[in-house]
């Protein structure tokens, strides 16, 4: 084991499939609620009492589908744990971040055991929605971290911008909890006879929408700080991409409510929740510069864009020096 070596680049292409099966297993987790599966499988880790492998129905394929995107994240986050304490150089935020992801995942394995013996209550799935996201989280930073050295960074906006995109995730936080109670209040349950949170829909979903909409106005007021302070195009650029995305999801979400929640928006909905999140963790992340980490036998970019020819050992500078003076000298 000493002699295996992980470098930057290896790192960085398995950091980001760890990322899309996290994505996944928020997803299919949608999945499994939406069809009104969550007790397919009526026992946990196995399907039954009697069977590890569920039967060939409907619901129980889909809730049985699901754990089986949870075992390959265990294993991808386990993956990514080991290539971490291999990676060089040695980073001790990367291999944090990967314990993290594990610890994360056995959490969630938890919680889903809790959601199927609490006969999907709402609370719990709530927990489980949210334990998921936070996983996600986890695993942007590790995937922005990965691309450059360690560190905090160096700051390329001002104070003002800052602030406001540390409340521009705060909010971002609420409304993922504001959404999850929504949809503990709504009528996917995941299974008939599942304990709702006992709370008007219309009016959880107004709550929700309007802490959405005091995050677009934080949002719009930040961008506005971004262009009058000048900050970096790239920093502004990534700023219009959010807004977008803030927008399309809004439009999915007023969509899927006056037309009565069906179940496929609802799922984009979820998906659009992920995008989201991760695109504000990125937007964060992005307010710093970073200095790039250069993986061995890579040549650093050159500042001023000259072209340089490689290093010469000695006895090539011999070699050329006196092909050069044969040139010179034609009489020799």
């Amino acid at each position: 084991m000493s002699s295996l070596r992980i470098g930057p680049r290896s790192f960085r292409i398995l950091c980001r499939i760890t990322l899309a099966t996290l994505v996944l297993n928020v997803v299919t987790g949608a999945a499994v609620r939406l069809s009104d599966s969550g007790l397919g499988c009526p026992d946990w880790p196995t399907c039954s009492k009697t069977h590890l492998t569920p039967p060939l129905r409907f619901h129980a394929l889909i809730e049985f589908g699901n754990r089986m995107v949870v075992v390959v994240l265990v294993v991808a986050c386990a993956t990514t744990v080991i290539a971490a304490f291999l990676r060089r150089p040695v980073r001790r935020d990367l291999r944090w971040l990967s314990l993290g992801l594990v610890l994360g995942v056995l959490a969630e394995a938890v919680i889903g055991a809790l959601v199927v013996y609490s006969k999907l209550n709402a609370y719990v799935v709530a927990t489980h929605f949210l334990v998921g996201m936070a996983l996600v989280a986890a695993g942007v930073e590790l995937v922005l971290r990965a691309d450059h050295m360690g560190g905090r960074g160096t700051p390329i906006v001002n104070r003002v911008a800052i602030r406001l995109a540390r409340v521009l995730v705060t909010l971002t936080i609420v409304i993922l909890a504001a959404g999850s109670a929504t949809t503990g209040a709504g009528p996917h349950a995941g299974g008939k006879g599942a304990k709702r949170i006992p709370i008007a829909l219309e009016e959880m979903t107004r709550i929700h929408a309007e802490i959405v909409l005091t995050t677009g106005a934080v949002l719009l007021v930040l961008l506005w700080v971004l262009w009058r302070s000048n900050a970096p195009s790239r920093v502004q650029d990534a700023g219009r991409t959010l807004l977008v995305v803030m927008v399309v999801q809004g439009i999915i979400g007023y969509t899927q409510f006056f037309t009565h929640l069906p179940a496929v928006l609802v799922g984009f909905h979820v998906l659009g929740a992920t995008v989201v999140w991760s695109t504000v963790l990125w937007f964060q992340h992005g307010l710093s510069d970073h200095e790039p980490e250069i993986e061995r036998g890579e040549r650093p970019p050159d500042p001023a864009g000259r072209s340089e020819q490689p290093a010469r050992t000695p006895a090539e500078a011999v070699q050329g020096a006196s092909e050069g003076w044969r040139i010179r000298d034609p009489v020799r």
